[in-house]
């Protein structure tokens, strides 16, 4: 069974169950994770369901297709089937910055340690790990670089920062 971790900590109990079958079977009351095509066939039945909803993503759904949905969802979570397939990346950054996601954005796959800091400058917040990934020494990835020379989801490059009162008063 995989790991489940957040930028902070390890995940001991995940509430979010993925849909097994019709829409119409899922168990009520339970955080409920759906394919795309589930949400949007049956989306307001989804929402009158007790409990919260997420959807999953593969690499080839369009997130536009949710970017009128992102204050009734709780979670979206990008699938990566496999390490060489950096789709998911992109994906996210579009979540967040074109379509204003501001929830939990999940990283679901094969995941390994070596790609989660670069998840987290995307804009993921949880993880999920491969089977026999220690989720303990996969926490130290997110504080791999001190420094980074791109702006990304999670800071701005160091040159467009705004200049210390120090350094201004200096320069005049």
């Amino acid at each position: 069974m995989h790991s489940l971790i957040s930028r902070q900590a390890v995940v001991t109990a995940d509430p979010w169950r993925e849909l097994q079958g019709a829409v119409g079977d899922a168990p009520a009351g339970r955080d409920l994770l759906v394919p795309l095509q589930a949400w949007l066939d049956a989306r307001f039945i989804l929402l009158e369901r007790p409990g919260r909803v997420g959807v999953r993503l593969e690499p080839g759904d369009d997130p536009a297709l949710i970017a009128g949905d992102v204050d009734c969802l709780s979670l979206v979570a990008v699938h990566f089937p496999s390490f060489t397939d950096g789709r998911g990346f992109s994906i996210a950054r579009l979540l967040r910055e074109r379509y204003g996601w501001r929830g939990e954005l999940r990283a679901a796959g094969p995941l390994t340690r070596d790609v989660l800091f670069y998840m987290a400058r995307c804009g993921f917040d949880s993880f999920e790990l491969r089977e026999g990934e220690d989720p303990v020494a996969a926490l130290s990835e997110f504080a791999a670089f001190d420094e980074v020379y791109q702006g990304a989801g999670d800071r701005v490059a160091p040159f467009d920062r705004p200049a210390s009162a120090g350094a201004a008063g200096a320069s005049a």
